[in-house]
């Protein structure tokens, strides 16, 4: 993509609404515009990162043998009657009537539409286990969204339910789903920490959030600081196997990480002193097991190997993808801007040519450009002609962990200049080697 011709409305002011940095910095990026109260126009760079995030998640469920499908946004009222819980849920469900008079309701969760689906076509334990997810917008009518994407009416989420014959086969997938999470957030450049939470109107006695450390979190977080040394890393999983998602689901889980729902001053008190942290954090993510709460009130029963009718047990599991936008911001931004983890940048790295109109500098920009293009990257030209500080000041803010600095100076010396977004440091070197650099900075992602 070229800049001249890309959509990028990018501001030099901080709107006066924006209270955090995420807000504040996917304002000025040009990322989102505001449409009414925590509702927001995606714009171009904005969707597009958007999109990869929704990627990752797609990957990683379908690593893990969940198939994806799609449900409607609005909802039809009677599977909440049937439920109990359409009263019960509260005023963040937007409830409204067609021109029929028939209740219905802008979706803020699956569990009664899952339910029903599974019921309408599935009879046999042996067509278990099952489970299925989607990602789709939501709508929770936030009695005062703010932060931006962070706390919005209209979010954009991945959730996923399993239907199970026994309670220990519902667990494995719970387990699965741990796994799963802790792949898809570190292949985000995040450390999410599963946390024992409160089940909320989902319900569940076993629930874990995923949240990831920022000062501007709205939970308040109290941990064992070992867990922040964890990561998964690149290790295989068999997910099938109940024995390997149990030990990564124990390593995990094993040391003190609660949410202040769930904080116990005295279990807490056993950690040692000098590992003891509270702290701030921002939930990205939720799993759940509730057993029969839904197949029970709905009638979900498949015919067991005895040929009796067994009410199946069920959990749900979701990644609040466009927060997570705004968590990945966070955890990864400094004064100048925006600086994208590798993973999840929109582009993959910046081209910026000092002097356009120059024959030998457009010529260098274009054969880069082609060059990155050729190898299955996608490169962010800034061919416009502007001041070079201005240049320079659009990246920094859009945050592209890479930058390739092309001039006349350089080139009569044979070389361009390579610059990390996050160190800051630059390194001369020839055009055919920056190409090389930057493919293998990407070979492994």
């Amino acid at each position: 993509m070229r800049l001249s011709r890309y959509f990028l409305p990018v501001l030099k002011e901080t709107p006066a609404e924006a209270q955090i940095a995420s807000h504040r910095l996917m304002l000025r990026a040009g990322m989102i515009k505001q449409a009414s109260a925590g509702i927001y126009s995606w714009l171009p760079l904005g969707f597009k990162v958007l999109r990869k995030l929704e990627n990752i998640v797609h990957e990683e469920q379908q690593r893990a043998g969940h198939i994806p499908m799609l449900m409607p946004t609005l909802q039809s009222a009677e599977l909440w009657k049937e439920s109990g819980r359409y009263d019960a849920y509260g005023p963040e469900m937007l409830r409204i009537r067609d021109r029929h008079d028939r209740d219905m309701l802008y979706g803020p969760t699956n569990e009664e539409m899952i339910t029903d689906i599974f019921r309408s076509y599935v009879r046999s334990y042996k067509d278990l286990p099952l489970t299925l997810y989607h990602i789709q917008w939501k709508f929770r009518d936030e009695v005062r969204p703010r932060f931006g994407v962070m706390r919005g009416r209209e979010f954009f989420m991945k959730d996923g339910y399993n239907f199970d014959l026994t309670k220990e086969d519902a667990l494995h997938a719970y387990n699965r789903h741990l796994v799963s999470y802790l792949r898809t957030y570190e292949r985000m450049g995040l450390q999410a920490i599963p946390m024992r939470a409160d089940g909320g109107p989902i319900g569940g006695d076993y629930t874990h959030e995923f949240l990831v450390l920022a000062e501007t979190g709205e939970s308040e977080v109290f941990y064992d600081s070992e867990i922040t040394d964890l990561t998964f890393g690149d290790r295989q999983i068999d997910y099938d196997d109940v024995a390997q998602c149990e030990a990564v689901l124990e390593e995990f889980t094993s040391r003190y990480a609660r949410t202040d729902e769930t904080h116990d001053e005295a279990v807490f008190a056993e950690v040692p002193e000098e590992r003891r942290r509270t702290a701030r954090g921002i939930e990205v993510g939720q799993i759940f097991y509730f057993g029969t709460k839904y197949s029970e009130a709905m009638g979900a029963t498949v015919q067991g190997p005895d040929g009796k009718p067994v009410e199946v047990h069920m959990g749900s599991h979701g990644i609040g993808v466009s927060r997570l936008i705004g968590a990945i911001i966070e955890a990864n931004h400094d004064d100048k801007g925006i600086i994208w983890p590798e993973g999840v940048t929109p582009f993959h790295v910046g081209i910026v040519n000092l002097k356009t109109g120059d024959a030998e500098a457009d010529a260098a920009c274009e054969s880069l450009y082609k060059a990155l293009e050729a190898k299955g990257l996608e490169p962010l030209y800034d061919d416009r002609d502007e001041r070079a500080g201005g240049k320079f000041a659009t990246m920094d803010l859009i945050g592209l962990p890479w930058r390739i600095t092309v001039g006349p100076r350089g080139l009569k010396n044979g070389v361009v200049e390579v610059t990390s977004r996050r160190t800051g440091e630059s390194e001369e070197m020839a055009p055919d080697a920056a190409i090389e650099k930057i493919i293998g900075i990407y070979a492994g992602l």
